[in-house]
Parts: C-alpha cells; sequence; structure tokens
C-alpha cells in the first residue's frame, strides 16, 4: 500500500459525482432545449470561475451577458488578470 497519492494515476471519479454531473448536464441541455438561451447562460454567469467570467465580457454573443460579466468582473477580486482590464475597457467604450 502506497502512502501518497500517485500524480501520474488519473484522478478516479467518485460515482456520486459522475451522477451529480450527468444530472447538471442533462439539466442544463433541457434548458437550452426549453428556455431562452440568454437567459440560461445569464443563470450560468453566476457560478462561472474568473475564466469564464472574462471570456463572457469578452466573446458572450448576447450583450447582456456581456454586459453581466463586466460588472461581475467589477469587482476588484475579479479583475485583476489581464482579461478584466480588457473587459474594463470594454465596458468604457459601451458606455
Amino acid at each position: 500500500m502506497a502512502c501518497c497519492d500517485d500524480p501520474t494515476e488519473p484522478k478516479k471519479l467518485d460515482r456520486r459525482d459522475l451522477i451529480r454531473l450527468q444530472e447538471q448536464y442533462g439539466e442544463l441541455v433541457r434548458d437550452l432545449f426549453t428556455e431562452d438561451p440568454e437567459k440560461v447562460v445569464l443563470k450560468l454567469l453566476n457560478d462561472a470561475n474568473t475564466y469564464l467570467t472574462e471570456l463572457a465580457a469578452l466573446h458572450a454573443h448576447h450583450p447582456s451577458v456581456r454586459l453581466r460579466a463586466i460588472e461581475v468582473l467589477a469587482q476588484p477580486s475579479a479583475s485583476d488578470s489581464p482579461f478584466g482590464a480588457a473587459a474594463q475597457a470594454r465596458l468604457t467604450q459601451l458606455m
């Protein structure tokens, strides 16, 4: 028996985590087919990490999603990266 985790071994996914991810994926697909995609993306933006929020601020299809992402990035904790600075510049252009 090894004393430590082997970093070369792939992480094993717990069956409960797999089931949870499958349910989340199914719910997302259902929402995209049955609801307004813009609202679905805005909802997902609330739980997105900084990198995805920055991408949304720069490249999201819906203007409301871009503006919401820029608002999130305007908070001091998230706007320290180069993408955050670019998003802030974009916000200045839009105003």
